[in-house]
């Protein structure tokens, strides 16, 4: 952007799941038929699109979150949260199921994370929803979306964006196979390396394995390909250029649950700006590096203040 003009911030909406993250710490996993002491309990709320609206809303962005809820104390949580954070709620109150909840066991020393999902009324959004939602959809200049909503609704708010010309991202998780037409709606396809191998067939190791998955992606008609690598930071990856950028390390990894999520958030917080891809993967690397230094989901994620003086310290 050219020196001098003030910063438009284009508005972000976001399609995906609330869920209330259970999560419970201890050394290990149970086996199947074992009960085994664990070592705290957290009650928190979660699901990738809502860490993902709550990410953006921290960081200044105009974020608008489009999901089903139940009418019960599971949503008047997700409700607050999002208030906090800043984040405006277009909301489908379903009184005939719940708000979802999710199962969550961090293993003690090192942090990492396995997670079931129940996202009740969630997956009842429906094409008809997003129809009603048209006008919000097309007011973005970021949207997001995922994969724990039926797909038919986010193929639907997809197509309803890119025919806006809006900016679009699918962060594919998780991970699952897709339909071929989903690609080309695609401006950016944000999977990790488990959800790569799941599309591609390419099982991601490494930096250069990263770029033969994203080849693979730009093939099926996807804009661009942004891998997030772990404590390998990210691959951006276009047909004109492959830049890898490192994670950016902000102390001690406490809990990584949320880390992708912190950085789509900060993706499309970035791009809403107007701040050009290689600079956005830079900024949403730091928002995840910040993020996994705390412990909880939407708790973890950092202000745009605390972001900016990581990226000053270099």
């Amino acid at each position: 952007m050219a020196a001098g003009k003030p910063v438009v911030m284009k508005p972000v909406v976001i399609l995906g799941v609330f869920v209330a993250d259970t999560a419970y710490r201890a050394d290990r996993q149970p086996r199947m038929g074992e009960t085994i002491l664990g070592n705290s309990f957290k009650l928190g709320p979660g699901g990738k699109g809502s860490n993902q609206a709550v990410a953006a809303g921290k960081l200044g962005a105009d974020i608008t979150f489009l999901t089903r809820l139940g009418v019960d104390a599971f949503a008047d949580m997700a409700k607050h949260t999002w208030q906090e954070a800043g984040v405006k709620a277009a909301v489908i109150d379903t009184p005939d199921s719940y708000t979802g909840a999710a199962y969550i066991f961090v293993e003690e020393t090192t942090g990492n994370n396995a997670i079931i999902v129940s996202p009740g009324a969630a997956m009842l959004i429906s094409p008809d929803d997003i129809e009603a939602h048209t006008d919000l959809i097309r007011s973005a200049g970021v949207f997001v979306t995922q994969l724990e909503q039926p797909i038919e609704a986010a193929l639907k708010a997809l197509e309803i964006a890119r025919g806006a010309g809006v900016i679009t991202i699918l962060n594919p998780a998780p991970a699952a196979s897709l339909p071929d037409r989903i690609y080309t709606l695609c401006d950016y396809v944000t999977p990790n390396e488990t959800e790569a191998e799941e599309l591609t067939g390419i099982k991601v190791a490494s930096v250069d394995d990263a770029r033969r998955a994203a080849d693979s992606l730009l093939k099926k008609g996807v804009g661009a390909v942004i891998i997030t690598l772990g404590e390998k930071g990210a691959l951006l990856h276009t047909a004109s250029g492959s830049d890898h950028v490192g994670a950016v390390n902000a102390g001690p990894v406490v809990e990584t649950t949320g880390a992708g999520d912190a950085f789509n958030g900060g993706l499309a917080a970035a791009l809403a700006k107007g701040v050009e891809p290689l600079q956005a993967v830079r900024f949403a690397c730091a928002v995840a590096g910040i993020s996994v230094t705390r412990p909880g989901t939407a708790p973890s994620m950092p202000t745009l203040q605390e972001v900016e003086t990581l990226l000053a310290r270099g």
